[in-house]
């Protein structure tokens, strides 16, 4: 019997405040057509002081829960990818956990940043596989407007808030074409630090601290990564890029998600993309896309997806799935 983790419900949560190009423009020295023509991104959602990256976390878990049919009291595992949690500690998740009265579980918080739903993904996979949870809560949620430079042109347009969230379960079959996550690869080179970063921290200047970023470079190993650990995934499956059904990327940027397509020779009609509605919500981004995708129709069960991402630290990896 093969033991898998199978996907059983997808869930999102955006802010109530939609923030346009041309709202932007009159905030920041910037144009609707500046930022259209570098990122490909029309607007994205900021989260008001009564909103933080519990509350969307946990309404996009109750979303993928009510999707999935089940009862939150099931769930036994929340791992939770954030590079903006309410705390410093306890975990975001924890929160999450109180707010759904699943407690008792094991609940905690990953970081790696844009990578970091892939991060939690591969991590609360290999928990079921192993036995240790039966039934996972896998979210991907930031508050990213809350460590930005409103006066830093470069950054402060690229990124909105958000959430994603997946049921996960462990399911056991005899068939070798079972749904569930077929392969999972993930990496980190900590040697670029100072090309996306934020500059705070408890432990260095007792601050959160703002983003900061090299957007030139960062685009250059994007997409050389991307590519790499595609390939990677792709052939410790013995699967064809051709025969991906669906690819969705984190939505970065519009030009990321095109040279690194036409790297793999895939048709962009094969590649999710949300960049443009929701900008870049990091470690949120690659779940709310999935559930976009799920709920307009477009990826079916059955269907081979491609899950990737990259982040600071530099952190990247992808996950093979089928739905």
């Amino acid at each position: 019997m093969i033991r898998r983790s199978v996907i059983t419900g997808t869930g999102s949560a955006l802010p109530k405040r939609r923030l346009d190009n041309a709202e932007l423009a009159k905030m920041v020295d910037t144009s609707d057509e500046w930022i259209v023509a570098r990122t490909g991104i029309l607007s994205r959602y900021i989260a008001g002081p009564d909103e933080t990256t519990s509350t969307l976390a946990t309404a996009a878990a109750r979303e993928a829960i009510a999707a999935a049919g089940i009862e939150a009291s099931s769930i036994d595992l929340i791992v939770l990818g954030t590079t903006t949690p309410d705390q410093t500690f306890p975990a975001t998740a924890t929160t999450v956990q109180a707010n759904l009265g699943c407690n008792g579980g094991i609940a905690f918080d990953v970081a790696a940043v844009c990578s970091g739903f892939l991060y939690a993904l591969g991590v609360a996979d290999s928990m079921l596989r192993s036995g240790m949870a039966q039934r996972a809560l896998v979210i991907g949620a930031e508050t990213m407007s809350r460590i930005l430079d409103w006066e830093d042109r470069g950054t402060c347009v690229l990124f909105g808030d958000g959430a994603g969230a997946i049921v996960l379960e462990a399911q056991e079959s005899d068939d070798p074409a079972a749904r569930g996550i077929l392969a999972t690869r993930l990496h980190a080179d900590g040697a670029h630090n100072e090309m996306l970063f934020v500059d705070g921290g408890p432990s260095t200047t007792g601050t959160v601290g703002k983003l900061r970023m090299r957007g030139k470079e960062v685009f250059k190993h994007a997409v050389t990564n991307l590519s790499d650990v595609l390939r990677e995934v792709l052939e410790l499956s013995g699967v064809s890029a051709s025969e991906l059904d669906w690819v969705v990327p984190h939505q970065a940027n519009a030009r990321i998600l095109d040279a690194t397509a036409r790297k793999l020779g895939l048709p962009m009609e094969k590649v999710i993309v949300t960049v443009d509605r929701h900008a870049n919500t990091s470690a949120a981004s690659v779940p709310l896309a999935l559930d976009a995708a799920v709920r307009d129709g477009r990826i079916k069960p059955g269907q081979l997806v491609m899950l990737e991402a990259m982040g600071g630290g530099f952190t990247w990896g992808a996950s093979l799935l089928r739905m």
